[in-house]
């Protein structure tokens, strides 16, 4: 075990975006037996340090791979492309148009005569959404080239934006609904 490879070598996981996600889960599983922090404890320091050390490591690991999200970012990052740190990307007009009205839409969903209904049309548009946007990121990642691997980032910009309105829609169900 190397905390120098990347997620999915760690985890001795395929490198792809469409992952086995019980396939994860039993790697998971298996590695937090082996590297428990209980088991090292009669150990030396250095090893216990180092336990805890891949502990950490297969924590933010299994975080990354988990969130189809975090999965696509980490991929492109793998191939040398930022999708984390930029702020002067242009996105379609249109796309951002259609974030404004949705926003709008989560806006006034306090004063629909069923806020419980308008919010589930909202989230069946964002499931949509990123449902269309991971197929599409899957089809230019797998193709490779450089215009695709823009292209995935393009669609893992996109989803960052659909994304952040599915959490936003849960965070005011939770306020609405837990009062």
């Amino acid at each position: 075990m190397d905390i120098k490879q990347n997620y999915f070598e760690f985890l001795g996981l395929p490198e792809v975006y469409p992952l086995d996600q019980q396939a994860l889960s039993e790697r998971t599983r298996e590695l937090q037996k082996k590297l428990h922090p209980d088991k090292f404890s009669h150990l030396s320091d250095r090893e216990r340090r180092l336990s805890v050390q891949y502990t950490a490591y297969l924590n933010e690991a299994v975080s990354t791979l988990k969130s189809p999200l975090s999965r696509a970012q980490y991929l492109l990052h793998l191939k040398g492309v930022d999708t984390f740190s930029e702020s002067s990307v242009q996105l379609d007009p249109m796309f951002l148009m259609q974030q404004m009205e949705w926003r709008e839409e989560l806006e006034s969903v306090r004063d629909e005569a069923d806020p419980d209904e308008a919010l589930k049309a909202l989230q069946a548009i964002v499931d949509d959404q990123l449902a269309e946007l991971r197929q599409r990121f899957q089809t230019a990642y797998e193709s490779g080239g450089e215009t695709d691997l823009e292209a995935a980032a393009m669609s893992v910009r996109k989803m960052q934006f659909i994304d952040k309105l599915g959490r936003e829609i849960e965070a005011l169900e939770d306020q609405l609904f837990d009062e």
